[in-house]
């Protein structure tokens, strides 16, 4: 991946959010099958943080492969401790 073109990229998607563009832009950009895939990986990322359910039940909530909810388990596991926190209460808040 090119980090310069995905700053880029991501720096769109920050003004067109900033300006009031989100749907837009997400719209313009992905397909409804990516814009579902979207949803159900924020589904998995709160249900890992809510600690809920177990992997496996929540591959049958969601209809969704196991290697999916461990990609999201996964990448949960990298992020900050700092953006960690922050996503527990952007998500689990609401």
């Amino acid at each position: 991946m090119n980090k310069h073109e995905w700053q880029k990229t991501v720096d769109l998607l920050c003004d067109a959010f900033n300006d009031g563009y989100a749907h837009d832009i997400l719209k313009l950009l992905m397909t409804n099958d990516e814009r579902d895939a979207l949803i159900t990986r924020v589904k998995i990322v709160q249900a890992l943080l809510d600690k809920s359910i177990n992997q496996r039940q929540l591959k049958e909530q969601l209809g969704t492969g196991i290697a999916t909810v461990t990609r999201g388990s996964n990448s949960l596991k990298e992020v900050s401790a700092e953006f960690r926190q922050w996503l527990e209460k952007a998500i689990l808040d609401k």
